[in-house]
């Protein structure tokens, strides 16, 4: 186990796109207090690369079971496939180790409450790669909601259709965009970032959705890749979500709409039009028939830089070392799938979904899309590809 002053030992399992990505950081020293101690991953010719990259002073392990007896980590970062996150989670726990896991914190809830549960059982740091967290305009949209400047939520609504995707991309994994080996396409892939910010930056959780999916609508994949889904809250707000990844040029547009005014994330500028009284105010006490709220425009100051990838494993590691407050909490991986799920659940019953999601729906609704699916993809196809720039 680390000892004070001592650099924390970090395993990565996983080490394709991202993983290759975060063992790298370590690898050059980008991460403070931190250095790479091993990596794991099934696949040989992933292993190989690994000893060209780092050498012999980083251990090689072929499967996880290996890596968390071997005594050489403090801490172990699984960026593998969605599906495996629960369970090599649980097991690290077990083992006595720190976990940062990937997003999302699995495919199904059912399984991300049993990983939490575990970490719950543990006293190790537990955290998810959440990194858009970090970024300086959703901090300060938080901020000004969670203060009482906007005032009680009533409506939400995010386009997010920049984050396109080739059909190259799919076929770079046998795996991805496929029901057995990703359990989804754009919401479980791209998205749970943002339903990760809707919930986080506003403080509300949806209490049922009304979605509608396309399934390989615009690619060659059987999951969606085209989404909008309209959700409830407890408070009587409402909220649109709306997402692709076959759209270019894309938009990412978040608006929230309060009793004191609406604010809008776009092009990397928060906008909060501020209402001089509450809206509610006004209707109560205005007597002239035509008429609205005086309103300010005011471009909201925004320090600091988006850290990143770089900034969930430094936090991870400070956490560890320093018990510095976790940005990203690996338990509240569960609220963004409870939403992805709820959105699944209901395109697929083509109905209405509660929050809390029905688990066992869910479950026995997407083995039965496993059991049925046809598709194959190319041979020859599996790439790990470079994630410089992505999120």
């Amino acid at each position: 186990m680390t000892k004070q002053n001592e650099a924390l030992r970090i395993g990565i399992i996983g080490i394709g796109n991202m993983g290759s990505s975060h063992a790298s950081r370590l690898w050059d020293g980008e991460v403070k207090e931190a250095r790479l101690a091993a990596v794991c991953d099934i696949n040989p010719e992933r292993l190989s690369w690994a000893e060209s990259r780092f050498g012999a002073e980083v251990e090689r392990f072929a499967d996880a079971d290996s890596l968390y007896t071997s005594g050489s980590i403090d801490a172990v970062v699984i960026a593998t496939p969605h599906y495996s996150h629960p369970e090599l989670a649980i097991q690290a726990f077990e083992h006595g180790l720190h976990v940062l896991v990937e997003k999302p914190a699995g495919v199904y809830t059912k399984q991300v409450r049993l990983m939490n549960e575990a970490a719950a059982r543990s006293d190790k740091k537990f955290a998810i790669m959440y990194n858009q967290r970090t970024n300086p305009l959703y901090r300060k949209l938080k901020d000004l909601i969670k203060s009482g400047e906007l005032g009680e939520i009533r409506r939400t609504n995010w386009i997010i259709t920049n984050w396109y995707r080739s059909q190259s991309y799919y076929n770079s994994g046998g795996w991805r965009a496929t029901w057995s080996g990703e359990g989804g396409g754009v919401l479980i892939n791209q998205d749970p970032h943002q339903l990760d910010l809707w919930q986080w930056t506003t403080g509300l959780m949806p209490v049922r959705v009304r979605a509608f999916c396309g399934f390989g609508k615009w690619r060659d994949i059987e999951v969606e890749d085209e989404v909008t889904a309209y959700v409830e809250y407890a408070n009587g707000a409402t909220g649109l979500f709306v997402t692709t990844t076959g759209e270019a040029p894309g938009t990412n547009r978040f608006e929230i709409a309060g009793d004191r005014g609406k604010i809008v994330i776009e092009n990397g500028r928060l906008t909060f039009w501020r209402l001089r009284v509450p809206e509610s105010e006004f209707n109560r006490t205005y007597t002239g028939g035509f008429g609205e709220p005086e309103c300010w425009t005011c471009e909201i100051p925004v320090s600091g830089t988006e850290s990143g990838h770089l900034g969930i494993l430094q936090n991870f590691t400070d956490a560890i070392l320093h018990d510095a407050p976790l940005i990203a909490p690996g338990e509240e991986g569960i609220k963004g799938l409870s939403i992805s799920n709820a959105i699944h659940l209901s395109a697929w019953t083509d109905n209405w979904a509660e929050l809390p999601v029905d688990e066992e729906k869910y479950y026995e609704l997407l083995q039965e899309r496993i059991r049925e699916s046809k598709f194959v993809k190319p041979e020859g196809s599996d790439r790990t590809l470079s994630v410089e720039g992505t999120h």
